[in-house]
């Protein structure tokens, strides 16, 4: 009887042994093996592929991280005209024709402005006033002469002879030429560098809102997975795919939660699921995707919840154990086991999840070969690095120079990269082929480029056409740079604001050769002044201007040659020269933080500018910001996303609460 009994224990044990062995080499079918293609479309479908809601955060911790929404300026940068070398502030007439056999003199001012000191004294007429570089310009001062070319008088009267004529403007940072108060500083989705925090500390900013990094659950399965450092015991393998996982999602810009290694069992592997569950953005798995007997994770994870599994097999090589799921819209990823098929499915399925999700953009290319448009001068016996900025244009990548200066702390924001001109180079020609180095992780090439004069209506277009799906480079190269870079078939779309002396039209004289116009909106120009002026306060434009020409204290300040507004502020002068007439500055917000900072008393700017510093205004003309278009171009989708853009009502509407008309046609 015992001896019966040990022959069926045997056979029972016998039996069971078999029957475990089967279960573990019987493979069951994947559940259905797709394309790659079909698998991401499978997937897509079921996640939120949006960026993550913003978190606000100190400027010492925002290198690397992503805006969360626009930034827009509350402040100008420089706030003041500003001197860009050490010299002399003077009015740029009193030099006009000095040289070294025919110098000027004038009288030194009592006081020498320093940085951080606002000047207490005009400069007039055949006076100068010594400043620093960094110091702020002096009332009635137009320009600055490099000390270099002066000469200290020595005898009892306190002056310099200047022995080298001065322009308007020459050495002068004027207001807002860097950045200007309204207009967006950042956009959404930019990445965070040290050029963007210098542009944020410029403004005075501590703070910043920016997105969320996605938090990535990483687990490892299996028995044979001991963490590192652990003493390896016979049959068991170090987790490096948790390792390898985390550091690719930081990579991808993630925040990893390292949830370690498990071991094949369901219950505590399913505990372990859920909490990340709970915890995280992304929940990825390693191992336990081949649905054999010991592969759990697949099994957990099809009853966390719905839709479930979606994908559970990829014709990759390597890779077709991938298992893709989702509960909710959060996506579970279960990546195979094998380090090299883990790490592949990774970057081509789950990177590109977290990259969205934390509002990252693609990265670039190190240099390109671009063609220069536009001769650059350069100083004989130094290696000179220029900033540049590319667009796509019909003869390949064209390279701008970036205009803003060596003091402008938005010049390497906006550049893409640089160019290199020997010491022993005056200049690089326009038409020469330059290669480009590329600044850190410079984007692709916009889809549409814009260059011409700058709104800050503009940046309501560009970030609707952004919604859209496009991006764009926006150059402010003045109204007549839009013009001949439209002629020239090197932008797409050319804002213009340029009135007709001969019809008293505003811009339909630009529509030749093969450029359409298409109609903006419209902004009221007209006289600014400090509020209580008695000069200004209650008069209309012709009373202004007749009180101002009749006033020698009344210091105005001008526009620059070209720009539109100074068309009409010529028109409405009438060939008079008044006081403040050479200082030129090359936009609104500088026109009016001069007279907000009483440098000088009036000048001519648009409303939305005028209230946005608190000033006074007196209507003149409205004024049509139009739009070039280059008729060979039109059909191309982001030039149509932008019109479509532009005769939007939600982006009219957004328009008109800046205080501008947009066009009816």
């Amino acid at each position: 009887m015992a001896v019966a009994m040990t022959e069926t224990a045997k056979r029972q044990i016998t039996e069971a042994l078999l029957a475990g062995v089967r279960a573990a080499a019987r493979q069951e079918q994947f559940l259905e093996v797709v394309s790659a293609e079909e698998a991401w479309r499978r997937f897509k479908t079921h996640l939120d592929l949006s960026p993550l809601a913003g978190e606000r955060v100190t400027l010492s911790a925002a290198l690397g991280r992503i805006l969360a929404h626009d930034v827009i300026a509350t402040v100008d940068a420089p706030p003041f005209d500003r001197s860009n070398v050490d010299g002399f502030a003077v009015r740029a007439a009193d030099t006009f024709g000095a040289s070294d056999t025919t110098p000027r003199k004038l009288l030194l001012n009592s006081e020498a402005i320093a940085c951080g000191h606002a000047p207490a004294l005009e400069v007039r007429p055949g006076t100068a006033t010594a400043i620093a570089t960094g110091g702020m310009i002096p009332r009635g001062a137009d320009a600055v002469v490099m000390i270099e070319h002066t000469e200290l008088l020595d005898n009892d009267w306190p002056g310099i002879e200047v022995r080298r004529a001065a322009a308007p403007g020459q050495f002068v940072s004027h207001a807002g030429s860097d950045i200007a108060r309204g207009e967006t500083l950042l956009r959404q989705g930019a990445r965070i560098g040290s050029r963007e925090i210098g542009m944020l500390a410029a403004c005075g900013l501590d703070c910043i809102d920016v997105v969320r990094k996605p938090r990535v659950a990483v687990l490892s399965t299996g028995d044979e997975l001991i963490p590192p450092g652990a003493p390896l015991r016979p049959a068991a393998v170090y987790d490096s795919n948790g390792a390898i996982i985390a550091a690719a999602a930081a990579e991808a810009g993630g925040e990893p939660l390292a949830f370690g290694a498990h071991p094949d069992d369901e219950r505590a592997l399913e505990a372990a699921v859920r909490e990340a569950l709970e915890r995280s953005d992304i929940v990825v798995l390693s191992g336990g995707t081949s649905k054999g007997a010991g592969d759990l994770s697949h099994r957990v994870v099809s009853r966390l919840g719905r839709p479930g599994i979606l994908v559970h097999g990829v014709a990759l090589k390597p890779g077709k154990p991938l298992c893709l799921a989702a509960i909710g819209d959060k996506p579970v990823v279960v990546l195979p086991g094998f380090p090299t098929s883990a790490i592949f499915t990774f970057h081509a399925f789950v990177a590109p999840v977290i990259r969205a999700r934390a509002g990252l953009a693609p990265e670039a290319a190190h240099a390109v070969t671009a063609q220069i448009p536009v001769r650059i001068a350069s100083e004989l016996g130094r290696k000179e690095f220029v900033l540049v900025s590319l667009v796509e244009s019909e003869e390949g990548l064209v390279a701008f120079p970036t205009g803003k200066g060596s003091g402008a702390v938005t010049s390497f924001s906006q550049a893409d990269g640089f160019i290199e001109i020997e010491a022993l180079a005056t200049a690089l020609e326009a038409g020469t082929k330059a290669e480009v180095v590329l600044i850190g992780g410079a984007a692709r090439a916009p889809d549409l480029v814009i260059m011409g004069s700058h709104d800050v209506a503009l940046d309501l277009v560009v970030g609707a056409l952004r919604e859209r799906g496009f991006s764009a480079r926006v150059l402010a190269v003045g109204s007549q740079g839009g013009v001949a870079a439209a002629a020239r078939g090197q932008c797409d779309v050319a804002p213009v604001h340029l009135l007709d002396p001969a019809t008293g039209r505003y811009n339909v004289h630009l529509a030749t050769g093969g450029l359409t116009l298409v109609p903006g909106w419209r902004r009221m120009q007209g006289i600014v002044f400090r509020r209580g002026d008695a000069r200004f306060e209650g008069r209309n434009a012709q009373e202004a201007i007749k009180a101002a020409l009749a006033d020698p204290e009344a210091l105005m300040v001008n526009r620059n040659a070209g720009a539109g507004t100074r068309v009409l502020i010529d028109r409405l002068l009438d060939g008079a020269r008044p006081p403040g007439y050479a200082n030129q500055p090359r936009s609104h917000h500088a026109v009016a933080a001069a007279i907000a900072q009483e440098r000088a008393d009036w000048g001519v700017a648009i409303e939305p500018v005028a209230k946005l510093y608190g000033l006074g205004f007196i209507p003149i003309v409205p004024e049509h910001y139009d739009f070039l278009v280059n008729e060979a171009r039109r059909e191309r989708p982001p030039v149509q996303a932008f019109l479509d853009a532009l005769r939007d009502e939600k982006t009219r509407e957004r328009i008109r609460a800046l205080g501008m008309s947009p066009s009816d046609s």
